[in-house]
């Protein structure tokens, strides 16, 4: 959240007093490269779409040139690192109060460098009502959305792109919100929109929905009555006055009817039978809070009931319900989640959208970019620009209800490659890619994120390391500091902020701030040396293994697949030991280990996938498509397997006859999410029938995927090189993990 400024007085209709200071690079940010805008207004909140294109560093490798040598240098590293300009694309979404509507729309007109189009995409209520004024003052023209298509099209934009977009709300929980896996298939779906009144759609396709219900008993209802009970005109102030009210006061419960006899009906006594029934007969005045609460459940109640119904006669199980009577208010979810499992007996399940608010605004900037055809790529949240969900409960945080003055955002990258399920999931719809839920594990949440804040020094170390000629390296390096600081004591107090927490999504959001200050591989100078050293004694390595006999070269190569796997900066045991003793080598892993990049790889790896080689068996190696840590990438894996074929003849011959495939991840992460894998990796699983997973690495086998369950056997090895975990795990500090899995007939 970032805070904002503003001076002047008078209602928003008097928004040409308003003034306000917004930090480019912090609100509307890379707006001097937004090509294409959408908007949408409601009643009170305005959000603005808008697409850009980023320029940011990448590290790229490739082989030297050895035309005119006679033989390459023995002191030489085996590719030189280039870093390189790279533009992509980006979406952002911003959400404010339409007071400061005039004021933002001049801070976009004075910072809009140019733009592709000369039309503005606007949906919501609010599109007529300040048509002028964004034509004034943008001179762009508005092209006025339908709502609902809009609001679909964001939907499934947000349920297809964002993991843990939907949550169901536990009142008693801490904290309060359980994110969902998505489906792989996300339709068919209810829609319920509750604005003033209330619509339910049924959405059963990309391009396939229909209104088939609703109600004029809505959050307009709410707001209506509302007023004229409490004398309250702000639709927050009466949520809150029902947030400390107590219905039973004013509502007839079963036991107030009934008396004990409602056992015997098998009825709750504590059921509302007749919602404001004492108001009838009683003779004292009510208090503002109790009728807010009354007037609440009463609504919540009626369209909970009835999206339940209409879910039931559609055969649906999943019902999301959005609009401005929703907004994060707890209260509302409490009474709505409650409605649809009574009614439901539990069959029916009460969806919210961490992004609900701006489902209009993407689905309005999808209807303008078709002609681009967003919906071919995969996109992802970038955690470092993206205000992330807050907690809005009041009786926790009573001033995070006050929005004025706070802007939300929300920011999407556009992924290289379309990411899609590995085939060979057991079950897509119930694989949950990590194994320990931090947003519900305190004590290892406690854990993790005091590892990471220690952890800070040395990454900040290593990056500004790793750009020996910038003169802006230590800058760059404090700022990315301080914001991933500031991420982390967020997910102290706001757990839930970005969807589940995990270990992942710690590193993620850490490679997401290291990107946004231009630091896109720290690692690697480290990983050139490593593989270079590496490079030099895999003859040596592989001549040793040849001489053993069959079964005791088994053992050695999977001995060396987890040595090189100690390997690993990013895990503060090894850095530890690697930082004071500079001769750690690949002989002293293996006597670590209880009976990454190039040792990893190089040492560990390419021995064993050469050993499949030998008897036969394809093999598809994939790696991480960009940097994270100091695991190899993809291209500095075809290099290195360039070198190594120049060594070996059964690597050699398998490159050639393409018996040894090399394939990128679609992944950035020292963990692996097997539900969103690059599609081309996907696609040759398929094409080669693929009987075997091995998956290395703590990161890959141990933080994700060591309950995952496969279609094929599968291998998931790694050495634990961190204390606790191995603690949790039963073991003890360089254990090994060495699970063979064969799937139940």
């Amino acid at each position: 959240m970032a805070e904002c400024g503003a001076s002047g007085s008078g209602s928003s209709g008097d928004s040409l007093d308003k003034s306000i200071t917004l930090p480019p690079d912090e609100i509307f940010r890379n707006l001097e490269n937004a090509k294409r805008f959408a908007i949408d207004i409601g009643g009170s909140l305005t959000k603005l779409a808008y697409y850009s294109t980023v320029q940011h560093k990448v590290a790229r490798v490739r082989s030297f040139d050895h035309s005119g040598k006679d033989t390459e240098q023995d002191h030489e590293p085996p590719y030189e690192i280039s870093v390189q300009e790279e533009v992509t694309a980006r979406l952002h979404f911003v959400k404010f109060e339409n007071t400061y509507i005039e004021a933002c729309l001049d801070f976009i007109k004075d910072h809009l460098v140019n733009t592709e189009t000369k039309v503005i995409q606007a949906t919501g209520g609010g599109a007529y009502k300040f048509k002028d004024l964004i034509e004034e003052k943008l001179q762009l023209k508005v092209d006025k959305e339908d709502v609902m298509t809009c609001l679909i099209k964001g939907c499934n934009f947000v349920l297809k792109n964002i993991p843990h977009e939907a949550f169901v709300y536990q009142k008693d929980s801490d904290p309060e919100f359980r994110f969902q896996t998505n489906h792989p298939n996300i339709f068919p779906y209810l829609l319920v929109n509750i604005g003033s009144g209330v619509s339910i759609v049924k959405v059963e396709t990309e391009d396939r929905f229909e209104w088939i219900g609703g109600s004029s008993i809505g959050g307009g209802t709410f707001w209506g009555l509302g007023a004229l009970l409490t004398k309250t005109k702000k639709f927050d102030e009466l949520l809150h006055l029902a947030s400390r009210g107590q219905h039973a006061n004013v509502d007839m419960l079963v036991q107030d009817v009934y008396g004990g006899a409602h056992q015997t009906l098998g009825l709750s006594g504590n059921l509302i039978a007749s919602s404001f029934g004492k108001s009838a007969t009683a003779d004292r005045e009510f208090s503002r809070e109790d009728m807010a609460k009354s007037l609440l459940h009463m609504i919540s109640n009626d369209i909970g009931q009835l999206a339940c119904l209409y879910a039931r006669l559609h055969c649906l199980d999943r019902v999301y319900f959005g609009g401005f009577f929703i907004r994060g208010h707890p209260v509302t979810m409490r009474t709505i989640t409650y409605s649809i499992n009574f009614f439901s007996k539990g069959e029916v399940q009460a969806l919210f959208l961490r992004h609900e608010g701006y489902l209009g605004a993407i689905g309005a900037f999808l209807k303008g970019a078709e002609q681009d055809n967003p919906n071919q790529y995969s996109w992802g949240e970038n955690y470092a620009g993206s205000s992330g969900l807050m907690s809005s409960s009041p009786e926790l945080c009573p001033t995070q209800r006050a929005r004025s003055g706070t802007f939300d955002l929300l920011e999407m990258d556009r992924l290289e490659r379309p990411l899609v399920n590995l085939p060979l999931l057991l079950d897509p719809s119930s694989y949950v890619p990590d194994t320990v839920d931090l947003t519900d594990d305190a004590l290892a949440r406690k854990y993790w994120l005091t590892c990471f804040e220690e952890a800070l020094d040395g990454v900040v170390k290593r990056a500004v390391a790793s750009q020996p000629g910038s003169v802006d390296a230590a800058e760059r390096a404090e700022k990315f500091r301080q914001k991933y600081w500031n991420k982390l004591q967020t997910l102290r107090h706001q757990p839930f902020a970005y969807g589940t927490l995990t270990v992942r999504s710690l590193l993620d959001t850490r490679e997401h701030c290291l990107n946004e200050f231009n630091f896109p591989d720290p690692y690697s100078k480290v990983k050139q040396q490593d593989n270079g050293v590496a490079l030099k004694c895999f003859q040596r390595v592989i001549r040793s293994l040849d001489a053993l006999g069959w079964e005791e070269r088994q053992l050695a190569l999977v001995k060396g697949l987890l040595a090189g796997n100690v390997f690993d900066w990013g895990a503060k045991a090894v850095s530890d030991v690697l930082e004071s003793d500079p001769q750690f080598g690949f002989e002293e892993a293996k006597k670590k280990l209880q009976d990454n990049s190039g040792v990893d790889v190089i040492l560990g790896v390419f021995p064993f996938v050469r050993e499949l080689l030998s008897r036969g068996t394809e093999v598809i190696l994939a790696c991480n498509s960009g940097p994270a840590l100091n695991d190899v990438t993809y291209s500095e894996s075809l290099i290195v397997a360039e070198r190594i074929a120049a060594m070996d003849p059964v690597v050699h011959s398998a490159l050639r006859e393409e018996r040894l495939l090399l394939m990128q991840t679609g992944s950035s992460s020292p963990c692996l999410d097997l539900s969103r894998l690059d599609k081309g990796l996907a696609v040759l699983v398929r094409e080669r029938g693929a009987d075997l997973v091995v998956i290395e690495g703590m990161g890959r086998a141990v933080h994700t995927n060591y309950h995952a369950a496969l279609r094929c056997e599968s291998l998931k090895l790694a050495v634990i090189k961190n204390s606790w975990l191995a603690e949790r795990l039963g073991g003890r500090l360089f254990s090994v993990i060495f699970k063979y899995e064969v799937p139940a007939e």
